[in-house]
């Protein structure tokens, strides 16, 4: 399976969307310190993830989000709660 994840920064509550096929290891690695770009925001909590098939559906999605702003606007809306846990 391949995920398009979304993470919330408990620093300045920033979002982050990324993906990856191994959800787990990738989160361990954005709290850990090992992904420069978000370093400097931990610590980070998962708020959503989509599941997918095939790479090219998840890499899709993830751009879809990261470079539509309607869509990544659209998702916030949804995820509305989840972003105000922290």
């Amino acid at each position: 399976m391949f995920y398009v994840y979304t993470l919330l920064s408990g620093k300045n509550k920033d979002v982050y969307i990324g993906y990856s096929e191994d959800l787990r290891k990738r989160f361990g690695e954005h709290n850990n310190g090992f992904v420069k770009a978000t370093k400097a925001y931990r610590p980070w909590k998962l708020v959503y993830y989509e599941a997918y098939v095939t790479k090219f559906d998840a890499t899709r999605r993830e751009v879809q989000l990261k470079k539509n702003h309607r869509a990544k606007e659209d998702l916030k809306i949804q995820i509305k709660y989840s972003l105000e846990v922290m």
